[in-house]
């Protein structure tokens, strides 16, 4: 399903009323909410916004659980981090206590470490195969990727490992990210996509022909679950 929205503003709107919608449904029903966070500037606006007078007391925080779909091998106190993106706009500012966020241990220094280290937090909460998030909330770069599962890398094929270690070669980096097997068993995915530079290439990934190692973004298939995108109408520019 795609919700195509005239700016941000509206878009991130929209994705606060899903998020309180999905944490009131998985609270009623089994007693918690778990979530895997994105990074990026469209999340950042929509993590203040939950965080905001007028979101705050919408959700029972206290039985929310956070996640990270990815994380840059960086300190969790580095700029780039995802973590302190998320610290800074929705944890400090709701004051979400440790034990409710569950990062990636970046401080450990080795990449490959570090997605072990993850995967035995993942597997010890969840105690199945393969984590099963009421919500993973996605962006979409500019060439398809999605989490850190960027066009032609080791991670797109991976199908027993919950989180690996990626080598982003073109960025000259690792990343670390969770898997197709994980993003796919999740109750609710919805993508936040906003800008005219992604255009052509959300065109190829909802309306082009099947090339999941080109758009990493195609292999997004929920298996028992819903999938949304919602996009801003810049971003929607091209789509038939």
């Amino acid at each position: 399903m795609n919700k195509i929205f005239d700016d941000a503003e509206q878009l991130n709107r929209f994705a606060a009323g899903k998020f309180v919608e999905i944490a009131d449904e998985a609270i009623e029903n089994r007693g918690q909410f778990t979530v895997a966070l994105a990074g990026g500037s469209t999340p950042k606006s929509l993590y203040r916004l939950l965080a905001s007078d007028e979101h705050e007391n919408k959700v029972d925080w206290s039985k929310i659980f956070f996640f990270f779909g990815d994380e840059r091998n960086v300190l969790p106190d580095n700029a780039e981090s995802n973590f302190r993106m998320a610290y800074e706009n929705l944890f400090e500012p709701l004051k979400i206590p440790d034990i409710n966020i569950s990062r990636w241990q970046t401080e450990l220094k080795d990449a490959s470490r570090t997605a072990e280290a993850y995967e035995k937090t993942l597997s010890k909460f969840f105690k199945t195969d393969f984590p099963n998030f009421d919500l993973m909330l996605l962006g979409m770069g500019d060439d398809g990727h999605t989490a850190s599962l960027f066009p032609f890398t080791t991670a797109l094929n991976e199908t027993e490992r919950i989180a690996v270690a990626n080598p982003i070669e073109k960025l000259d980096t690792i990343r670390l990210t969770l898997t197709f097997p994980v993003i796919n068993n999740a109750r609710n995915v919805i993508f936040l996509v906003k800008g005219g530079d992604k255009a052509e290439t959300l065109r190829q990934v909802l309306q082009g022909e099947s090339q999941p190692e080109k758009y990493p973004s195609q292999r997004v298939k929920p298996i028992n679950g819903n999938l949304l995108w919602l996009v801003d109408r810049e971003a929607a520019g091209l789509l038939r």
